[in-house]
């Protein structure tokens, strides 16, 4: 390979799934039997155990599934998360079944996943994806421990994107859109880099999303309400909306619920064209949609500066290099959208340790800074600043710790990235620079298992 140097026979195996599985099963429905299938991929076990999400979706298939896995693998190893790549997806609609009826199937879906060892908190742990939520791990979570697994004690980490109030985490549910948040703040604090044309500050900078799904919807929430970045434009898949004096984000979100879709919010202009949304002229895209978005036909169109890849795969091989040529700056999918397995690993040690993150030290964080201040006080002989006196007092609930450790890792893992391309002239792309520090990751794994 032109950047590393892996032994005869290694980059095939990095390359192919160890094994994927497909189930087909059936459930008594409306007065009749319906048969579903699925799959779970299991891409690498360089460490265990396994990780990836499911997704429901009619347009999956095995190939998908088979893909995204090995992208899980690249991606924990990126962002330096101690699991193996899986993905797993049922071909199905949720919208086309109640709620009642959905939980049927994915308990059913459940349990052929739990015959074959493919849902298990030292094996393989499941998550949200496409089409998934909180409810579907809270019932897949519930059957896992119906079956009568060996270690009941630890069953709940069986999967990770649970609700609250079932074992989940603080900021699981926005993590990903708050990993796109920290990614963009990563490379705009990079002094070696030019930023946007010199420019560093969100607050003077445009955004458009693409897919306002949890993804987007929380990525420009946080860019907007946070940095004060102004979001001129949202598409989605029945067109795009657009504002040069910004959009609202949370009463688009509210309208796009009441509504079923974002066309017709009052004070912006409504298009039915997707594509065409992708090429409004701004600073920042996110596409957080699906495959394939922009492709080489649509790549020259392209006005962005910055292209932040919310979704898995949104760039195609070949638009890759007519933005490269151009100059736009692509933060890859493998370190972008790394925000939700991040905190599934979070999730995931809060529910084998069983202590709440924070639990041991917050009321002690809270004395130390009390006794600051007060310090401070005697010192200056002023009263500390009341604006943010309780903010600093605040011993750190595990919303804060969660989003602080999610920030330490999307930072520190852009550096290597960065860090290594710069010391690769050749290297034209931080994808390529991200490739090369997973691959290598997962072969010494690899190797000092004596493989």
């Amino acid at each position: 390979m032109q950047y590393l140097s892996l032994s005869d026979g290694l980059a095939e195996r990095i390359k192919a799934c160890n094994s994927t599985y497909t189930v087909r099963f059936g459930v008594r429905l409306r007065g009749r039997m319906y048969s579903f299938t699925g799959w779970r991929s299991v891409h690498s076990e360089h460490v265990e155990p396994a990780k990836g999400g499911i997704r429901y979706s009619l347009l999956s298939d095995q190939e998908e599934v088979e893909a995204l896995a090995a992208l899980m693998s690249l991606k924990c190893a990126v962002v330096d998360v101690p699991f193996g790549g899986s993905k797993g997806a049922l071909k199905i609609n949720p919208a086309d079944w109640e709620p009642h009826e959905l939980e049927r199937i994915t308990r059913r879906f459940t349990q052929e996943l739990a015959k074959r060892n493919l849902i298990c908190p030292g094996r393989n742990v499941p998550a949200p994806d496409m089409g998934t939520g909180e409810r579907e791990m809270a019932w897949m979570a519930d059957e896992y421990k119906r079956t009568g697994p060996s270690d009941v004690v630890n069953a709940i980490a069986c999967v990770t994107g649970k609700p609250l109030a079932s074992g989940g985490i603080a900021g699981r549910t926005e993590a990903t859109g708050r990993g796109v948040q920290f990614a963009i703040q990563s490379y705009l604090r990079d002094q070696k880099e030019n930023g946007i044309d010199g420019r560093r500050d969100l607050s003077s900078m445009t955004v458009v999303v693409q897919g306002f799904g949890n993804v987007g919807y929380h990525a420009v929430k946080f860019l907007s309400e946070g940095d004060g970045a102004k979001v001129i434009g949202i598409v989605e898949r029945d067109g795009y909306i657009f504002s040069f004096d910004g959009l609202a984000v949370e009463e688009v979100k509210q309208f796009q619920l009441a509504r079923g879709t974002i066309l017709g919010f009052p004070g912006a202009t409504s298009v039915e064209d997707p594509g065409a949304g992708l090429e409004l002229e701004c600073d920042i895209l996110i596409p957080a949609a699906a495959e394939n978005a922009i492709t080489a036909q649509n790549a020259p169109r392209i006005k962005a500066k910055l292209i932040a890849e919310g979704a898995n795969g949104p760039i195609s091989f070949d638009a890759e290099d007519h933005l490269a040529d151009r100059g736009i700056v692509v933060l890859p999918d493998l370190f972008v959208n790394a925000g939700g397995v991040v905190v599934s690993y979070f999730e995931w040690v809060k529910n084998l340790t069983h202590i709440p993150f924070g639990l041991m030290e917050r009321r002690r964080r809270e004395r130390r800074n009390l006794q600051l201040t007060h310090a401070l006080e005697v010192m200056t002989d002023r009263p500390f600043p009341s604006d943010i006196r309780e903010e600093f007092l605040e011993g750190g609930a595990e919303i804060d710790l969660v989003r602080s450790g999610l920030e330490d890792v999307m930072r520190s893992s852009y550096d290597k990235i960065a860090e290594l391309k710069r010391a690769s002239p050749e290297m034209k792309t931080l994808r390529t620079a991200a490739y090369v520090i997973a691959i290598r990751k997962i072969a010494n794994a690899y190797k000092a298992i004596g493989i």
